[in-house]
């Protein structure tokens, strides 16, 4: 498969490369680490910008470039694709090693045998990343531009970390990335959740008694940093190293680190080098504005000791920030979806396409088509997306028909209503939750939900009275508010509400007190104008309700489905209303409530009036 470009594999290539096309930026006027770079690095964003290298960063001696994969087409590009479906194509190509015991089969084979034959790194003895070293008393963090992204944080943190790992009994090396909030000039915070590899590996490291080495990466190949993010599955000699060089098509560089024995990229621009040590008490991380669009309140991780530091001659720190919605990890995971779907195929076979839209930041809304040939095959589908790998933290399943564009939400939104009878055609279950919810029953444990939004055969249907799949729905005209800015009769908490011509009322409640969303859906499931719809959703009063991507995400990151999401009224499989307002000590929910991330208003300020002395175009503003 030709590839569409060619670059060295390391940032600044593609940087050039990325420059030549107009979409990279240059910043040549001084400009802030402490939230200036965030706020305009997220405008850039969320308006399909360019990437942007900020050439002087107050306090330090290296530039900062953002946004490098912050669009479809430069994840892409990235990758070594010309577009993110030819993933699928390239990992289809690699675990199809089939046509038959015939020499012809075997001939048509030496192509994509060729390919894998790329995957296992190739370890060079000079690299460009150990050209400066610092050791020691030498090591201050301080002189590297990390970045303060969002007013709340705990402090600076490296967002685009590729932290590498040895098992200590095995030796199967691992490379993920995990948040690293600066410390001190030498320390920083490892934000190893309890299901990471990197976790495993300091369990053993404890068990055996020892420290364990590790190896932080910042810089390479965009297609390794993309690699690190990316569900991997446990398939023996596959790991990062080797997705980067299959789809680079060559090997990829490492170098042995100075002071550790681990293989590091060997065109990174920086190398972090030290230890954890698990016989350490971990150490109070956070608050951090996360991938949620909420802030991940503190609490404690181990602390990783920086004893040297490797890096380019002129290297450049490169830097995302996550957030609020759309954000560059977006892309980074429509990529992994691509990546993962011949294998999800593999083992599902009846799976056409899949999709985990920005409103669900990963792992709180996957929607699924399927080639459907039996009943119940939509809760089969969805149990077993559970079972694989980082699947395991879907929060929603939405499952619908092969001939529906998974990608196209509001038609997805339309089948669900069409499609779905609540209680009927939804079910609830529990298991593992990203530690990163917040809204879960417990930590990393709660419930989920499964829509069955497929056509129903006869034996899913039951009572034919408790179906009005496929029937036009002709909505009331007389709301349920008599205006959009009246209250609810003794509701004085609503704020604002919208009635979709879909079947969809979204509520923004100022909630004060305990059960105040479940009587306020009690009362309308019981009022004649909810008879035309069949989603109710309630949010907080900082969600726009003419925004469904705003709704869905505050909701989506504001419910525990086994707690907050209702079939009403009970058992009539008529309305399912999900309370998507923050959850109160005297609702049974213990754990504090974190904010929404939103910048502060002096900076914004700042960055508008200095947005054309940094020669930023008007049409980014």
């Amino acid at each position: 498969m030709a590839r569409p470009f060619q670059y060295s594999p390391d940032i600044q290539s593609f940087m050039r490369l990325l420059e030549s096309r107009g979409e990279l930026l240059r910043v040549r006027e001084p400009v802030s680490r402490d939230l200036e770079i965030t706020e305009v690095a997220d405008r850039l964003v969320k308006k399909g910008g360019p990437a942007v290298l900020f050439e002087n960063v107050k306090g330090s001696d290296y530039p900062v470039v953002m946004g490098l994969m912050g669009t479809r087409e430069r994840m892409a590009l990235a990758a070594g694709v010309r577009d993110l479906d030819e993933l699928a194509q390239k990992i289809r190509a690699l675990i199809d090693l089939g046509g038959g015991g015939s020499k012809f089969g075997l001939l048509s084979n030496l192509p994509k045998l060729k390919d894998a034959m790329n995957l296992p790194p190739r370890r060079v003895q000079s690299a460009p990343v150990q050209e400066v070293v610092w050791r020691g008393d030498e090591v201050d963090l301080s002189k590297i531009p990390v970045l303060k992204c969002w007013p709340e944080d705990g402090g600076p943190f490296v967002t685009l970390p590729l932290v590498i790992t040895n098992d200590p009994e095995t030796g199967e090396r691992n490379m993920g990335m995990y948040r690293m909030q600066v410390m001190s000039k030498n320390t920083t915070g490892m934000h190893w959740q309890r299901h990471k590899t990197g976790t495993r590996h300091l369990e053993k490291a404890k068990k055996l008694g020892q420290r364990l080495e590790v190896a932080v990466a910042i810089g390479g190949d965009p297609a390794l940093i993309y690699a690190a993010t990316a569900p991997i599955p446990p398939v023996p000699g596959l790991n990062e190293f080797a997705v980067a060089g299959y789809l680079r098509g060559q090997r990829y560089p490492v170098v042995r680190g100075l002071t550790v024995d681990l293989e590091v990229p060997a065109n990174a621009e920086f190398i972090l080098e030290g230890y954890v040590d698990p016989q350490e008490d971990w150490v109070v991380e956070g608050p951090f504005g996360d991938h949620t669009g909420f802030y991940t309140l503190p609490d404690l991780y181990p602390l990783f000791h920086v004893t040297c530091v490797t890096m380019r001659r002129n290297p450049v720190y490169p830097a995302t920030i996550v957030g609020r919605p759309p954000m560059e990890d977006a892309y980074l995971i429509e990529a992994s979806e691509r990546l993962f779907l011949p294998a999800a195929q593999l083992i599902i076979p009846e799976i056409v396409d899949y999709h985990m839209p920005p409103a669900g930041v990963a792992h709180n809304l996957v929607v699924v088509s399927i080639k459907k040939e039996f009943p119940g095959q939509a809760y089969k589908v969805a149990n077993g997306l559970f079972g694989l790998g980082q699947m395991m933290f879907a929060k929603v399943v939405v499952v619908v028909d092969e001939n529906v564009k998974v990608s196209d939400m509001d038609a997805v939104w339309r089948e669900v209503v069409q499609k779905a009878v609540p209680g009927r055609d939804t079910l609830t279950t529990r298991g593992p939750i990203d530690v990163l919810d917040h809204s879960s029953r417990g930590w990393g444990y709660g419930g989920k939900l499964i829509i069955d939004a497929t056509t129903k055969r006869p034996e899913e249907i039951g009572s034919p009275k408790s179906s009005r799949e496929g029937q036009a729905q002709d909505f009331a005209v007389d709301l349920f508010f008599p205006h959009p800015e009246t209250n609810l009769p003794d509701f004085p908490g609503v704020l604002a509400q919208r009635q979709t011509a879909d079947g969809y009322w979204f509520v923004a409640l100022q909630k004060t007190r305990p059960g105040q969303a479940r009587e306020l859906a009690e009362t309308f499931a019981a009022h004649p104008a909810a008879d035309g719809v069949r989603q109710l959703l309630i949010c907080d009063e900082q969600t726009d309700v003419n925004d469904p991507g705003d709704v869905w995400w505050t909701v989506l990151n504001n419910v525990d489905p086994e707690r907050d999401v209702w079939n009403l009224p009970e058992g009539t499989g008529g309305l399912l209303a999900w309370d998507g307002t923050r959850k109160l000590p005297e609702e049974g929910f213990v754990r504090p409530w974190p904010p929404k991330i939103v910048m502060d208003e002096a900076v914004k300020r700042r960055v508008d009036a200095l947005w054309h002395v940094w020669g930023l175009p008007e049409q980014w503003r």
